[in-house]
């Protein structure tokens, strides 16, 4: 397994443009995702809009909760995640995985995390 890193796309309330980070740490290729992954993928998108919105904390603190998302197919190919809280929104991927299968480990992963599954919150 290697290092995969994917795009998210970050705008920020009150900014007019995105800016392009990068999402790490997931060893997994999307198709063969577990929850961990995704848990990773989400946990990544909203660290990256904290880390652009308040570069100077070097380790925020994120939780899943609270957050709208949606996932699209995406014009290439592939998926997108999209999420959006009350600092702005991300779009991540495009992510090759079956979209029914991604919508439903996203599901299982924030009900897991309101459930008190996780030490994380957003």
């Amino acid at each position: 397994m290697t290092d995969t890193r994917f795009p998210v796309d970050i705008w920020l309330r009150g900014d007019h443009t995105a800016t392009t980070r990068h999402i790490s740490g997931i060893e997994r290729e999307p198709a063969a995702w577990t929850d961990d992954d995704v848990h990773a993928m989400l946990d990544g998108m909203l660290y990256e809009m904290h880390r652009l919105k308040h570069p100077e904390i070097a380790e925020p603190y994120v939780a899943l909760r609270s957050l709208s998302w949606i996932v699209n197919p995406f014009d290439e190919g592939g998926v997108v995640v999209a999420i959006e809280i009350s600092l702005g929104a991300a779009i991540a991927g495009p992510f090759t995985i079956d979209q029914k299968a991604l919508e439903v480990m996203i599901a299982r992963v924030l009900a897991h995390a309101r459930a008190g599954g996780s030490s994380t919150v957003h």
